[in-house]
């Protein structure tokens, strides 16, 4: 039946793939905003550099609770208006942007620590069952293309908020903490994205429609059984044991990317503070500019990013998704641990090149293998328990980062960004392994 379902999915115009896609355009400027300045946040409101990586334990945990249930919900959800994932579009986005609100508003480390919480659990519920729609709503040969789409929007998304604090400096808004709060830059940023991620995924709930389950009262059925609690739970948490091959095999590359990812995520902004700036001083103007130019080289990297988004399913179809994979994982490996010999902020937007390259790999090549090889009426589940292996390298990064940082070199975080870039370096060359069923 899945099979038969795949193959009759109608082939989808440019701009149907753009309406089912423009909600990552609103949740990536979520991301992109938490990315950039989260630990500008709570270094802003006194935490220790060495504690920053402990500090982001809330995101994977949230993603590590919130991913796989939203994925078996959506799985079984069904309504004739709005269908099975956009409910969970929606309700994400608002809750959401609310977190967005009140982010920049937390007059302490531990408010701003649990609106995190709250910001990427809000976040993920979003941006989960968008994964598996690609899988719901195209046929195998255009899931490359759909998440590419997906990937383009990330990166125009994450342009425009990487840039936003500086762009409200150079408008004359304060980029100075007064009394230890958080920059006016900052707390407007934040706004505006609550805004943009709200009506970017209003969007894409009311512009794209759903397929129906091919077999309605099969899928009823199946969903009543699905409710039973224990049923739910046994569910979700035995589908380690039920993993395709190719799933195993994308995990452990997930494992070293995104060790890779959070060291940058976590770290960029004190490395480049200390090696660029001469400061560690989060109180000090230059600190805060420091925070203003790492949004400008997040910026670049999403910039190419939404560039790549397009090109490389060309150089897939020429060779084959997993060499491309494995191909940029290394040109971002070797960019990421560069930055540690660069001693000049211009120099800073080289590396930031091949990143984005990378992180377009990153968001396109690994789901659409994995599309591939899922049971179309599992794909929501699959995606998300897929996450796992996204949010257990970050709960080991925030658990020994800042142990490594401290013990072996001495507090200067760029050091921790070139061990990123090493664990990149590896995870390309583990992709060589990956079986992908459906080849290009």
């Amino acid at each position: 039946m899945d099979m038969h379902t795949k193959a009759l999915k109608p082939r989808l115009s440019f701009w149907q793939l753009w309406n089912m896609s423009f909600g990552f355009f609103g949740i990536q400027f979520g991301f992109a905003l938490q990315n950039a300045n989260t630990s500008r946040i709570f270094s802003t409101l006194g935490a220790n550099p060495d504690d920053l990586a402990l500090f982001w334990l809330a995101a994977p945990v949230t993603g590590l609770l919130v991913q796989p249930v939203i994925g078996y919900m959506s799985d079984n959800t069904w309504h004739p208006k709005w269908g099975r994932r956009r409910p969970f579009f929606f309700i994400g986005a608002l809750l959401a942007a609310i977190a967005m609100f009140l982010m920049p508003n937390s007059s302490a480390l531990w408010m701003a620590v649990a609106v995190l919480w709250m910001m990427d659990a809000a976040i993920n519920v979003s941006m989960e069952p968008f994964r598996a729609f690609v899988g719901d709503k195209l046929d195998v040969s255009q899931q490359t293309a759909g998440y590419a789409m997906q990937t383009f929007f990330i990166g125009c998304g994450a342009v425009i908020a990487s840039l936003l604090p500086t762009i409200f400096t150079h408008l004359g808004v304060s980029n100075v903490p007064v009394d230890g709060t958080i920059p006016d830059t900052v707390r407007y940023s934040f706004y505006a994205g609550a805004l943009v991620f709200i009506v970017a995924v209003s969007w894409t709930v009311f512009t794209a429609d759903e397929l129906p389950p091919a077999d309605m009262d099969s899928f009823n059925s199946e969903r009543q059984h699905a409710r039973r609690m224990g049923v739910a739970f046994t569910e979700i948490f035995s589908g380690f044991a039920k993993m395709p091959k190719t799933m195993v095999q994308l995990a452990f590359v997930q494992f070293f990317t995104w060790i890779a990812l959070f060291a940058m995520w976590i770290y960029t902004g004190s490395a480049i503070a200390d090696s660029i700036y001469g400061t560690r001083d989060a109180q000090s103007a230059a600190f805060q500019d420091a925070g203003n130019w790492v949004g400008i080289m997040f910026a670049v990297y999403s910039g190419v990013s939404a560039l790549a988004a397009f090109i490389l399913p060309v150089f897939a179809r020429a060779t084959s998704r997993k060499i491309v994979h494995a191909t940029c994982l290394a040109i971002g490996g070797v960019s990421l641990a560069s930055i540690a010999a660069i001693d000049t902020k211009e120099m800073l937007m080289l590396p930031m090149i091949g990143v984005g390259i990378a992180w377009a790999s990153i968001l396109t090549m690994p789901y659409a293998i994995l599309a591939g090889a899922l049971p179309a009426k599992r794909m929501g589940y699959f995606m998300g328990l897929f996450n796992f292996f996204v949010v257990i390298p970050q709960i080991v990064s925030g658990l020994l980062l800042g142990f490594v940082t401290r013990e072996f070199f001495n507090g200067h975080t760029v050091q921790t960004l070139a061990l990123g870039g090493g664990c990149m370096l590896l995870a390309g060359v583990l992709t060589l392994m990956v079986t992908d069923k459906a080849g290009n």
